[in-house]
């Protein structure tokens, strides 16, 4: 059996949205439905939403963010600066190196236009590593 977990993102406006995941961090589009839109960036799927009166609400309606979106990619830095020149805002103290079990990992947080809170880093945590 395999899985595959991706993530709904709830925003005001899919289509505005879109436009700047687009613009901001190379997203590519899948489908879209309106009021729905599949998106991926370098090959991984995420979807956006608009907010549903059955508990589906955006950041910017209930003021605090739900889900962290962690992503992984070769080149963190040029990531994060492509998404803040789009207009996300800096979480914390930007792209560093984290001293973690398996070594360094290199990791920044930013917060996008539609307050979604984004982890990126390098692709160190995708690997196995023995205790």
């Amino acid at each position: 059996m395999t899985l595959s977990i991706s993530l709904m993102l709830a925003v005001e406006d899919a289509e505005a949205a879109a436009k700047w995941y687009r613009t901001a961090l190379g997203a590519s589009e899948l489908w879209n439905l309106g009021s729905v839109i599949g998106l991926e960036i370098e090959g991984a799927p995420f979807f956006l939403h608009e907010p549903t009166d059955h508990g589906f609400a955006s950041p910017t309606a209930i003021l605090q963010t739900t889900v962290r979106v962690e992503g992984f990619v070769d080149d963190p830095g040029k990531f994060f600066e492509k998404a803040i020149a789009a207009g996300a805002t800096v979480s914390g103290n930007g792209v560093e190196d984290h001293q973690v079990p398996w070594g360094i990992h290199r990791q920044g947080a930013f917060t996008d236009p539609f307050g979604h809170v984004w982890h990126v880093g390098d692709r160190s945590p995708l690997q196995h590593f023995a205790n």
